[in-house]
């Protein structure tokens, strides 16, 4: 096997060289990847052929692989061919499992943020949490993609999982879920109707409306679209938007978001090593009303939502209110591999804001560096532990008035919400002067 993968490669490069055109740099390019690849063969033939025990071959390659990529950055990954068909069911807005997004990168599982109403927000999950164990087996040394597979599974059958929640000692308790098919709304209001629908209005004698986005999926657009039109109609003279715990998704929806609220500017810019740079720009058809507007963001927003944020705040659009965004602005392509039969998701560029500067945290960079999206001057607020675990609860309370008419979020609910307030505080001044 070494003598023919050898002469393999050897052959390609003789070949490539025999055609080329290109400068000598390129050539010795070309001998240091041979020599290199010489060297990776070389080891995998003396580890299957003199390893202390026999290993196998696909889970020794499958190991280089994700060897290489743990090297790279957290968001790219390798997918084998048994979890490729679980991977591509996770870019439709329906998602198998227990519904929670997964901090990336670290040593421990984290909750980045529970999907509302899904199963694992309803067993009592919260953003910061920590998955210890899977059905009694610890996560200790196993991989972040190797943990979200074995949380995955069949809907309809549960799965145990150890968590220590952020705030509360180390005393880690045992949650039991149910597995779902999860298809859920991902725009919300605080307030619910008696009919049992969201009220969007937040205050009807200052006519400042409030949306919630979870996450951004192929219908979260359109949900805006519906809302916030509703809101006008109603008489809105001003918006909060709240982006806290939002994990990101879909660009392009991100983008069609920013469109609603900018009639020009630019809203987004892709670039990378080896892809064309692209940008976004706003137009004017089907743009909201100049109203005041905050938005509110906290350290789990990330993505799609730091895109919106930024895109608001350079434009001064609108306001940021709360802590520095999470610092997630790569783009994945996902490259299939074997046919198709395994996928590498890869990093391949990055989002940079309207100012130019780069959305990404890289793995070096240090908290003065300029990444993620902080809020305007003024307008920090903070968390501490005991604050944000308050604040999630707080959202868990009022997420189930649908199921349970009897818990009301003003009913035993004394959390002040300090973000929210210094939010609408300011939509409150920007009304009055106008």
């Amino acid at each position: 096997m070494h003598r023919i993968l050898l002469a393999g490669l050897g052959c390609l490069v003789l070949a490539s060289s025999g055609v080329s055109t290109h400068a000598d740099d390129e050539a010795d390019d070309r001998r240091e990847q041979y020599e290199l690849m010489k060297l990776f063969v070389e080891s995998f033939q003396q580890i299957e052929s003199n390893y202390v025990t026999e290993v196998d071959r696909r889970e020794l390659m499958e190991a280089a692989i994700r060897g290489m990529i743990r090297h790279l950055d957290q968001h790219s990954t390798y997918i084998p061919p048994a979890h490729t068909d679980q991977f591509n069911r996770t870019f439709e807005q329906e998602i198998g499992g227990i519904g929670i997004h997964i901090e990336p990168g670290g040593s421990r599982l984290v909750v980045m943020s529970p999907l509302l109403g899904g199963p694992a927000s309803r067993a009592g999950m919260r953003s910061g949490d920590i998955i210890l164990e899977v059905d009694g087996t610890s996560l200790d040394g196993v991989t972040r993609g190797e943990a979200i597979t074995m949380i995955r599974g069949p809907a309809g059958r549960p799965v145990q999982l150890r968590v220590l929640h952020v705030g509360e000692g180390e005393e880690p308790v045992d949650i039991t879920i149910v597995r779902e098919a999860i298809q859920i709304p991902t725009v919300y209001g605080f307030h619910l109707k008696e009919d049992k629908q969201w009220n969007f209005m937040y205050s009807e004698e200052d006519k400042i409306g409030f949306v919630h986005l979870t996450h951004f999926s192929r219908y979260t657009a359109n949900e805006v679209r519906d809302v916030v039109t509703q809101l006008i109609d109603q008489g809105m003279k001003g918006l909060v938007l709240d982006l806290r715990s939002n994990p990101g998704g879909l660009l392009e929806v991100a983008i069609e978001i920013c469109d609603m609220f900018l009639a020009s500017g630019r809203i987004v810019s892709v670039k990378g090593r080896n892809v064309a740079d692209r940008s976004w720009d706003a137009t004017a058809a089907k743009t909201f009303p100049d109203f005041p507007m905050a938005i509110l963001v906290n350290r789990y927003s990330a993505s799609a939502s730091e895109v919106v944020s930024a895109a608001l705040q350079d434009n001064e659009r609108a306001v940021i209110v709360g802590e520095r965004t999470w610092g997630k602005g790569s783009v994945q392509n996902v490259i299939g591999l074997e046919d198709g039969n395994s996928q590498l998701k890869l990093t391949m560029a990055s989002y940079h804001r309207p100012s130019g500067v780069n959305i990404h945290r890289m793995r070096e960079a240090k908290p003065e560096d300029d990444w993620g999206v902080k809020p305007n001057e003024g307008f920090e607020h903070r968390f501490d532990v005991a604050q944000f675990r308050d604040w999630s609860e707080s959202l868990h309370r009022r997420e189930f008035l649908r199921q349970d008419e009897s818990t009301q979020a003003d009913n035993g609910d004394t959390f002040t919400d300090s973000q929210l307030n210094a939010a609408l505080d300011y939509v409150r001044d920007k009304i009055s002067v106008e």
